[in-house]
């Protein structure tokens, strides 16, 4: 369990990174990629690998609506 939770942190960190490092064009993007990564990584601790797409999903709809009204 330790293991995975190790594994599933990085790839958070690191994905993380990633829509950082990448600038996306609008709030909408940024945050929909951070709900995405957040919500992938909560899903997969609490619920596996369905967890995580299911997490994802949510998570990524969720930031996306928050961005796209802090933009406007």
């Amino acid at each position: 369990m330790a293991k995975r939770l190790m594994i599933v942190l990085i790839l958070a960190a690191l994905s993380l990174n990633l829509t950082l490092v990448t600038g996306c064009a609008n709030n909408a993007q940024t945050y929909g990629a951070v709900g995405a990564t957040g919500g992938a990584v909560i899903g997969a601790v609490t619920g596996g690998f369905g967890g995580a797409v299911v997490g994802a999903a949510i998570g990524g709809g969720a930031g996306y609506v928050i961005g796209n009204e802090e933009d406007k």
